[in-house]
Protein backbone atom coordinates (compact mmCIF):
# COMPACT_ATOMS: atom_id res chain seq x y z
CA UNK A 1 0.00 0.00 0.00
CA UNK A 2 1.13 3.66 -1.16
CA UNK A 3 -0.22 6.94 0.54
CA UNK A 4 0.37 10.08 -1.35
CA UNK A 5 0.34 12.69 0.82
CA UNK A 6 1.07 16.09 2.17
CA UNK A 7 2.58 15.73 5.50
CA UNK A 8 0.91 19.77 5.96
CA UNK A 9 -2.60 18.27 5.41
CA UNK A 10 -4.25 17.51 8.51
CA UNK A 11 -6.42 14.80 6.61
CA UNK A 12 -3.34 13.31 5.71
CA UNK A 13 -1.52 13.01 9.10
CA UNK A 14 -5.04 11.43 10.20
CA UNK A 15 -4.77 8.70 8.15
CA UNK A 16 -0.88 7.81 8.73
CA UNK A 17 -2.51 7.83 12.33
CA UNK A 18 -5.35 5.43 11.13
CA UNK A 19 -2.97 3.34 9.14
CA UNK A 20 -0.05 3.07 12.18
CA UNK A 21 -3.32 2.07 14.85
CA UNK A 22 -4.07 -1.03 12.03
CA UNK A 23 -0.83 -1.97 11.72
CA UNK A 24 -1.23 -1.59 8.20
CA UNK A 25 2.53 -1.55 5.69
CA UNK A 26 2.48 1.26 3.82
CA UNK A 27 4.95 3.46 1.98
CA UNK A 28 4.87 7.38 2.00
CA UNK A 29 5.00 9.22 -0.92
CA UNK A 30 4.98 13.03 -0.47
CA UNK A 31 3.78 13.91 -3.75
CA UNK A 32 4.88 17.24 -3.12
CA UNK A 33 8.43 16.62 -3.29
CA UNK A 34 8.07 13.92 -5.72
CA UNK A 35 5.21 14.71 -8.21
CA UNK A 36 3.67 11.53 -10.09
CA UNK A 37 3.96 12.01 -13.45
CA UNK A 38 1.52 11.60 -16.20
CA UNK A 39 1.44 8.13 -16.39
CA UNK A 40 1.27 7.65 -12.70
CA UNK A 41 -1.83 9.99 -12.32
CA UNK A 42 -3.25 7.60 -15.46
CA UNK A 43 -2.57 4.78 -13.33
CA UNK A 44 -4.12 6.13 -10.23
CA UNK A 45 -6.90 7.44 -11.54
CA UNK A 46 -7.70 3.86 -13.42
CA UNK A 47 -7.18 2.65 -9.81
CA UNK A 48 -9.46 5.05 -8.34
CA UNK A 49 -12.12 4.64 -10.78
CA UNK A 50 -12.37 8.52 -11.56
CA UNK A 51 -11.89 11.11 -14.07
CA UNK A 52 -8.66 13.92 -13.49
CA UNK A 53 -11.27 17.01 -12.67
CA UNK A 54 -12.56 14.60 -9.40
CA UNK A 55 -9.13 14.58 -7.87
CA UNK A 56 -8.44 18.34 -8.69
CA UNK A 57 -8.31 20.60 -5.68
CA UNK A 58 -10.43 23.08 -7.53
CA UNK A 59 -9.96 25.86 -4.84
CA UNK A 60 -6.32 26.22 -4.40
CA UNK A 61 -5.08 29.79 -6.16
CA UNK A 62 -3.30 27.76 -9.23
CA UNK A 63 -6.49 26.33 -9.63
CA UNK A 64 -7.70 30.00 -10.16
CA UNK A 65 -4.64 31.12 -12.32
CA UNK A 66 -5.67 28.29 -14.74
CA UNK A 67 -8.84 29.02 -15.10
CA UNK A 68 -9.64 25.68 -14.41
CA UNK A 69 -13.18 25.97 -13.25
CA UNK A 70 -13.65 26.84 -17.06
CA UNK A 71 -12.23 23.96 -18.64
CA UNK A 72 -14.43 21.45 -20.24
CA UNK A 73 -15.00 17.92 -18.06
CA UNK A 74 -14.75 15.73 -21.67
CA UNK A 75 -12.50 12.82 -23.17
CA UNK A 76 -11.45 15.25 -25.06
CA UNK A 77 -9.84 17.30 -22.30
CA UNK A 78 -8.88 14.74 -19.77
CA UNK A 79 -4.92 14.73 -20.63
CA UNK A 80 -4.99 18.79 -20.46
CA UNK A 81 -6.20 18.08 -16.85
CA UNK A 82 -3.75 15.42 -16.08
CA UNK A 83 -1.09 17.13 -17.32
CA UNK A 84 -1.64 20.04 -15.13
CA UNK A 85 -1.92 18.16 -12.40
CA UNK A 86 1.72 16.65 -13.23
CA UNK A 87 2.72 20.20 -13.19
CA UNK A 88 0.73 21.37 -9.87
CA UNK A 89 1.00 18.57 -7.92
CA UNK A 90 -0.66 21.23 -5.23
CA UNK A 91 -4.01 20.52 -6.95
CA UNK A 92 -4.21 16.87 -6.87
CA UNK A 93 -6.74 16.07 -3.87
CA UNK A 94 -5.14 14.15 -0.53
CA UNK A 95 -4.11 12.12 0.42
CA UNK A 96 -4.83 9.01 -2.23
CA UNK A 97 -4.40 5.37 -0.75
CA UNK A 98 -3.24 2.94 -3.42
CA UNK A 99 -4.08 -0.73 -1.89
CA UNK A 100 -2.83 -3.76 -2.89
CA UNK A 101 -5.54 -5.18 -4.27
CA UNK A 102 -4.99 -2.73 -7.44
CA UNK A 103 -7.72 -0.54 -5.62
CA UNK A 104 -6.98 3.03 -4.77
CA UNK A 105 -9.24 5.72 -2.59
CA UNK A 106 -8.84 9.37 -1.54
CA UNK A 107 -8.67 8.78 2.21
CA UNK A 108 -10.39 12.27 3.14
CA UNK A 109 -12.68 10.11 5.65
CA UNK A 110 -11.64 7.34 8.64
CA UNK A 111 -13.77 5.35 6.68
CA UNK A 112 -11.84 5.33 3.72
CA UNK A 113 -8.70 5.14 5.16
CA UNK A 114 -10.17 1.96 7.01
CA UNK A 115 -11.55 0.21 3.47
CA UNK A 116 -8.21 0.74 2.21
CA UNK A 117 -6.64 -1.01 4.86
CA UNK A 118 -9.36 -3.76 4.25
CA UNK A 119 -8.47 -3.87 0.54
CA UNK A 120 -5.38 -4.38 1.59
CA UNK A 121 -5.51 -7.29 3.99
CA UNK A 122 -4.80 -5.32 6.57
CA UNK A 123 -1.22 -5.92 8.91
CA UNK A 124 1.39 -7.97 6.37
CA UNK A 125 3.11 -10.85 7.50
Amino acid sequence: MEIWLNPACSKCRSAVEILDEEGAHYTVRRYLDDPPTAGDLRDVLTRLGLEPWDITRTQEAEAGELGLKDWERTDAARERWIAALAAHPRLIQRPIITADDGSALVGRSEDAVREAVSRTGGEAS
